[in-house]
């Protein structure tokens, strides 16, 4: 905060509040079980991206990703990956028009990757060109467990069905459990990885992610495990599916 000239989270919250943000409860009526200090965080970085005067939301992302970053715990994971930093590059890359498609890689108990969908679906097109909004999709479920957590969350589950002699990905059905944002998002359960990388080919995905997010350009001693391209979907899906 220091280095952007803010003096206390008590300021960088009256910045918020003065550019009518409230990055706290956003942050919490995105996921609602997360920890108190992501919520500050977000605050942190939200008066950075203001402080900083941010030309648009790319911009802002890479900013909130230092306010993410300065929560993380000395000496822990995610200060080593620096995982604040990359969270705020991926939201970038996801706010880009250059960004078509973008996958959660999710186990059947990934009911946050679920709740992260949502809002993107909700929230990230309106920073992006009318003519290019970004899809969404969850990826590498079971597809007992997909179609579940389709009917809670209200997703379009899509079934399919992959031919391992051709390598062939037929769609089977498909069941939009809302009608509203929330139908955009589409959720698919991969028998294997095989199938799981066909998924992601079908939905020409840009971007994908598990678990915790790492920055393009890692320090050595890191292992970039996230915001992977196309061409390393593969890996990517067998990661999510050991």
């Amino acid at each position: 905060m220091n280095k952007h000239g803010i003096a206390s989270i008590e300021e960088a919250n009256q910045i918020c509040e003065a550019a009518g943000l409230d990055p706290y409860k956003t942050c919490e009526e995105t996921q609602m079980i997360c920890f108190e200090n992501a919520k500050w965080a977000y605050v942190v970085g939200t008066a950075i991206a203001l402080k900083e005067k941010a030309k648009d939301a790319v911009e802002a992302a890479n900013y909130i990703g230092e306010g993410l970053q300065s929560f993380c715990i000395p000496g822990s994971v995610a200060d080593d990956r620096k995982v604040g930093i990359g969270h705020g590059e991926l939201g970038a890359r996801l706010l880009s028009p250059d960004t078509k498609c973008f996958a959660f890689l999710a186990g059947h108990e990934s009911f946050a990757a679920a709740e992260g969908a949502i809002k993107i679906a909700q929230m990230a097109n309106k920073s992006r060109p009318a003519d290019k909004p970004l899809r969404c999709i969850l990826n590498g479920l079971g597809k007992d467990a997909a179609m579940i957590i389709s009917r809670i969350n209200g997703f379009t589950y899509v079934q399919t069905q992959f031919d391992y002699f051709t390598g062939e990905l037929k769609e089977v059905k498909r069941i939009a459990y809302s009608n509203g944002p929330r139908a955009a998002v589409n959720c698919y359960g991969a028998d294997d990885v095989r199938e799981g990388v066909a998924i992601l080919w079908k939905e020409d995905v840009d971007v994908s992610i598990t678990g915790q997010v790492t920055p393009r350009t890692p320090p050595a001693s890191s292992t970039p495990l996230q915001a992977p391209t196309r061409r390393s979907a593969s890996v990517q899906v067998r990661l999510t599916l050991a």
